[in-house]
């Protein structure tokens, strides 16, 4: 099979010819229909998740596709489902797991990180009768793929996390897929969003989803232009990107006893580094700071349901499509900046 790697962190990404993969006892392996390149396999490659242990390594980690072959002690799955996998796949044990809650897992598998990823044209998945999610014939390979951890993460940020209501107001900063993401859920749930980016082309999208205000963080202080449309401050800050000024600007965003939600990721701080929450601010306003760490497969129906009921739509969130070839080209332009919208690779 045709696979996308790397030898060392850092250095040039290669399309080479691998073995096609077995399925391990309990798990599968799926004839990968599309995938999804997130800015997270960036990080992936950069050496930023101490997971990648072994070389050369396949990155990816958002992908669709056909039951090719199943393992022993596999009883949910045929070969010939379309299927689709969380980026988080749990144990299937733990009390984590149990109470629906796999996206924690201690024991957790992530393709990509803690074994070859889906940046090729099969990959083994462990664990399949656990994390495994059927797809309902309305949602397409390309939509299931892009799901990933941006959209699924961003739907279980709004719904679970910040339990999100009609009427409320919603700041997302970062208009890359997870934060338009973020904002068509939002919007859907009945709140006001307000979309702040310094891409001109991202807010123009971001409105096109649903934000009724639009920000340009590069053209004056954010802030106070939301507190311009919003004097008390928002009720819901989400950084979507992952910086240490994105979480700054939209905790101090909020209104007081507000809820921040920490999508974008963000390196561990060094010493001496100032605090990438300002925590001064979260102690005099009583604030509630959040993370969220993608979707259990047990929290699927409920979103492929909005998906295939047409209340949420990601299928506008897919601006590219490309090739495997083409993959280590456009994984490296992410180290000068990410482009509106959700590029998916068919191999």
């Amino acid at each position: 099979m045709k696979a996308v790697q790397f030898e060392k962190f850092g250095e040039p990404l290669v399309v080479a010819e691998l073995d096609t993969p077995t399925a391990p006892a309990g798990g599968v392996v799926v004839q990968v229909k599309a995938a999804g390149l997130c800015r997270s396999d960036w990080h992936a490659w950069q050496g930023h998740d101490p997971d990648i242990t072994v070389f050369p390594h396949v990155p990816g980690h958002e992908f669709a596709g056909v039951v090719h072959e199943v393992g022993s002690g596999v009883t949910n799955l045929k070969v010939g489902d379309r299927v689709v996998f969380p980026f988080v796949c749990g144990c299937g044990e733990c009390s984590w797991c149990e109470s629906g809650n796999a996206q924690v897992c201690p024991d957790q598998w992530q393709p990509g990180f803690s074994g070859p990823g889906t940046y090729a044209e099969y990959v083994a998945i462990p664990r399949a009768d656990f994390n495994a999610v059927v797809l309902p014939d309305e949602v397409s390979f390309e939509v299931a793929a892009s799901l990933g951890c941006r959209f699924a993460t961003s739907y279980r940020a709004i719904k679970h996390v910040a339990h999100v209501q009609p009427g409320e107001t919603v700041a997302v900063f970062g208009c890359g897929g997870i934060g338009l993401a973020a904002i068509m859920i939002a919007a859907a749930s009945g709140a006001t969003v307000v979309a702040v980016d310094v891409n001109p082309e991202a807010l123009e999208l971001a409105v096109h989803v649903g934000a009724t205000h639009v920000f340009n963080a590069a053209e004056g202080d954010v802030v106070a232009s939301i507190k311009n449309v919003i004097p008390e401050g928002v009720d819901v800050s989400v950084d979507a990107l992952g910086s240490i000024p994105t979480a700054k600007s939209a905790v101090e965003s909020l209104r007081v006893q507000g809820r921040h939600v920490q999508i974008g990721l963000l390196l561990p701080a060094k010493i001496g580094d100032k605090a990438t929450v300002p925590m001064h601010v979260v102690i005099a306003k009583e604030l509630s700071v959040l993370g969220s760490h993608g979707m259990a497969a047990a929290a699927y129906p409920e979103m492929l349901a909005d998906i295939a009921a047409g209340v949420i739509d990601p299928g506008q969130f897919i601006t590219h499509t490309i090739p495997l070839d083409a993959v280590p080209e456009a994984l490296a332009k992410m180290s000068t900046g990410t482009e509106p919208g959700v590029t998916i690779i068919q191999p």
